[in-house]
């Protein structure tokens, strides 16, 4: 009795002309990543019998992949940081009461709500690195941040009205989709510039999220900006939509070296004063 044989279908290798065609359209698109991705993944894609539709999507996500990986990388390089830090390098054994509220805010829901982050703690606990992490994240997931301590957002804010263009930059950083600023609350600012800062807040308020970190309760941000007016109507813009974070403990700068605590605030207020 015969036996009944299968015939085996196989598709055949690409032409060198189609390689070719394939390489000059992916320059065309400036998609040079496509021609790599379709060389490596054909024998796969005929190995394992991918429809023609199949093969074409795995090609164009690896493009988009490999895209947005480097416009990430572009974005945390523009924003500014001092140093890239990223959530998974923070001790949160240090920091157990807020491991939660920032893993809620790490999936950027507060970025498309337009709300605000305030991290409030002593100095040494953690707020710029969390500040820069979640700047980091909003960055990779293809938001433009920019990051800087308050005295240089109040000198560049100067600068602007100085030249006359104010309200041309507080647009322009009204296109960024996050703003980061850190360290409020150690050096006190003119009134001057307390109402330039006041502006930049303002201009934000429910159209584009802050991060803002102090070493300060919001109960002493009026001796900051020389007018508790000004002071309150700030507090009130930042906080409405907003989560806030208080740190605790001491600064992990001091761990080892048996220094407990470093001198407040208050106290070095009172110190100056007597």
């Amino acid at each position: 009795m015969a036996t009944k044989t299968t015939a085996t279908t196989v598709t055949p290798a690409a032409s060198p002309e189609a390689i070719k065609q394939i390489a000059y359209l992916a320059s065309a698109l400036k998609a040079p990543r496509i021609t790599e991705a379709a060389a490596r993944l054909a024998d796969q894609a005929r190995d394992a019998g991918w429809t023609h539709e199949d093969y074409l999507a795995a090609v164009l996500e690896r493009e988009v992949s490999a895209r947005n990986a480097s416009g990430a990388q572009l974005r945390i390089r523009a924003a500014g940081f001092g140093t890239v830090k990223t959530l998974e390098d923070f001790d949160f054994q240090a920091q157990p009461g807020i491991r939660q509220q920032i893993a809620a805010l790490a999936s950027g829901g507060f970025l498309t709500e337009a709300r605000n982050v305030v991290l409030l703690g002593p100095p040494g606990t953690g707020k710029t690195h969390l500040a820069t992490a979640l700047g980091v994240t909003a960055a990779r997931t293809g938001h433009r941040v920019l990051f800087a301590t308050a005295t240089d957002w109040v000198t560049r804010l100067t600068d602007a009205h100085r030249a006359g263009r104010l309200p041309q930059e507080l647009a322009r950083l009204g296109r960024y989709g996050l703003i980061i600023v850190d360290e409020v609350g150690y050096l006190p600012f003119e009134q001057d510039a307390a109402n330039l800062f006041f502006q930049l807040v303002s201009s934000r308020y429910e159209h584009a999220s802050l991060v803002l970190t102090s070493n300060l309760p919001f109960s002493n941000w009026g001796g900051v900006f020389g007018d508790q007016a000004v002071a309150a109507a700030m507090i009130d813009r930042i906080v409405h939509h907003a989560d806030v974070l208080t740190l605790k403990g001491a600064s992990y700068r001091l761990r080892g070296r048996g220094i407990d605590s470093l001198p407040s605030i208050r106290t070095t207020t009172a110190d100056n004063e007597s």
